[in-house]
């Protein structure tokens, strides 16, 4: 058996590099060990599949913080709004959410995947499911991917898309650093990003506000000098672990690089009230209190911030849940409403990389062609998506640069195989 393009990896960067390969004329087959192509497409934004983001270019490439600018020369060939007609052109039309979010029309993930489906067999990819891949030989003219089985498949290009370590229940297990490092590539170290994070804080072993949730807060990553690396607001939860949700997530990865770092705990601070000033709230708390001095401290809190998160703070500042306004200092309650707008506390670790969405790390980005994905190592063999040491946010980012960076790969791998692009 031959074939001009072989693509190892059915998640969202494989699928799009076996049919940009085949638009291309090139002869191509896509492996997948698992039982489904496109598990992770399935799974994605809750099961609606969020396949993209409309913001502008150099948005979607900020929200990609781990080595996102490598996608500059990729996105000048093919980027987000590319991602969004090429759908249209299957017959998904996409909507827009918040944040730029798009998803598609029909609120389903199997629309997305089996759009992508009938396009591989509308283009007569040859597709192979649960059949793993043991080694690929590389040779000088050929390429050869050996199969658990012992078959011997040969081909003129290969596309490795078998993503990170991370949602391993997706098929994602780290099967391609191997055969990465036998080419001759450098695998940067793993982390897990897009992830929750744990906590040895007293509240949260004892699980006083395990399952409280905060919406809209500014959560905030410090250094070793106590200023803010970065900042997110959006919601989280606290968990019986640490904190988890989509402001930790996002906060997660520069969490995990302070602690690779050699720190064993690192500071975080959340902002309830992240729209008015400290002294704005006090000045108000305060005149509350001078107008209703025999009403509980309390009920003059009442609605300022979840009835759980005030009752540990007036515990925290030992206030009693019936004290009276009046009978509080002034710097008392200064400092229960400074926790509430910089309710400091630190994290000492991360779930570990298979509990996390995205990978961190991966084939270095300094021996990959920008513009092609082509390894720069080894002739006729190209990467994409998650196993490249490139990670974003979650909200259409990671997939986004899976689509693009698998678009590349396939049609670069039909080109070097002798077909020239459509």
């Amino acid at each position: 058996m031959s074939y001009d393009v072989i693509v190892i990896g059915g998640g969202p960067s494989g699928l799009m590099a076996a049919i940009a390969a085949a638009e291309s004329g090139a002869q191509t087959l896509l492996i997948e060990k698992g039982k489904k192509l496109g598990k992770k497409l399935a799974i994605s934004g809750g099961g609606r599949c969020n396949v993209t983001n409309r913001l502008p270019q150099e948005e979607v490439i900020k929200y990609i913080p781990g080595n996102g600018k490598f996608l500059f020369s990729a996105f000048s060939v093919f980027n987000n709004y590319d991602i969004i007609e090429f759908f249209e052109g299957l017959d998904v039309p996409l909507k827009e959410e918040d944040h730029g979010r798009m998803f598609p029309v029909s609120n389903q993930s199997k629309t997305v995947v089996n759009a992508l489906l009938k396009q591989l067999d509308d283009l007569n990819v040859v597709v192979r499911l649960e059949t793993p891949v043991k080694a690929i030989h590389y040779e000088e003219n050929n390429h050869s991917v050996i199969l658990r089985d012992g078959t011997k498949v040969q081909t003129k290009s290969v596309v490795i898309a078998v993503g990170g370590k991370a949602v391993p229940h997706t098929g994602s297990t780290g099967d391609g650093y191997a055969w990465a490092k036998k080419a001759g590539h450098t695998i940067t170290e793993l982390y897990p990003t897009e992830v929750a994070l744990t906590s040895n804080e007293p509240f949260i072993q004892n699980k006083a506000l395990q399952g409280l949730s905060l919406r809209d807060v500014k959560l905030s990553v410090l250094n070793q000098k106590n200023k803010p690396i970065i900042s997110h607001q959006m919601d989280m939860i606290f968990t019986h672990f640490g904190i988890s949700g989509p402001a930790v997530l996002r906060c997660s990865q520069f969490v995990v690089k302070e602690l690779k770092k050699g720190r064993t705990a690192v500071p975080m601070i959340i902002d309830v009230l992240p729209h008015e000033s400290e002294q704005i709230i006090v000045d108000r708390i305060l005149r509350n209190v001078e107008m209703n001095p025999k009403k509980s401290f309390k009920n003059i809190l009442k609605g300022i911030a979840p009835e759980r998160f005030i009752l540990y703070l007036l515990t925290k500042h030992q206030i009693k849940e019936d004290q009276r306004a009046g009978s509080l200092s002034k710097q008392t309650i200064r400092q229960l409403i400074h926790d509430l707008k910089q309710f400091t506390f630190t994290v000492h670790g991360s779930l570990p990389l298979d509990k996390a969405f995205v990978t961190g790390g991966g084939v270095s980005i300094k021996e990959i062609v920008p513009n092609t994905m082509q390894s720069k190592i080894m002739e006729r063999l190209y990467f994409c998506g998650e196993i490249l040491d490139i990670h974003g946010y979650t909200g259409g980012y990671n997939i986004t640069s899976a689509l693009v960076t698998g678009r590349l790969a396939g049609l670069n791998a039909a080109i070097e195989s002798g077909h020239v692009g459509s």
